[in-house]
């Protein structure tokens, strides 16, 4: 079945850099939009708002959320099933459970109902 797995999260200081991965077996993946999306202590995960990111299945189109555009980057390689997004210059508000959503029908990555069981990233000094 599909699966996604996230990985990279870590306690960092602001200011610093993390990388997270994102890999996916179970489906063809080089079919699905991906996105990234950020959970906070105490609520609910919902990919219908939120996402901080959305890659096309090709890789070639990226959307970002107003609140990380210039510090973080996706970058997708579908020959290894993998969708990376860079954090640059991380916030403490930056601090979340990170994890990605696939979604298949062409219509973005809002709504997604196939995720991963994210990573957490902690911004703090």
């Amino acid at each position: 079945q599909l699966q996604l797995v996230e990985s990279g999260g870590d306690l960092v200081q602001p200011g610093g850099s993390l990388r997270l991965s994102c890999v996916g077996s179970g489906f063809t993946f080089d079919k699905y939009a991906i996105g990234w999306f950020r959970q906070y202590p105490g609520i609910e995960r919902r990919t219908d708002r939120g996402g901080i990111s959305c890659t096309s299945s090709s890789g070639d189109l990226t959307n970002y959320a107003t609140a990380v555009k210039g510090r973080f980057t996706v970058s997708r390689d579908n020959a290894k099933n993998t969708v990376y997004l860079q954090m640059n210059d991380l916030k403490p508000e930056d601090s979340a459970v990170y994890f990605c959503a696939a979604r298949g029908d062409g219509r973005g990555c809002d709504g997604a109902d196939n995720w991963g069981q994210g990573t957490q990233v902690t911004v703090s000094s």
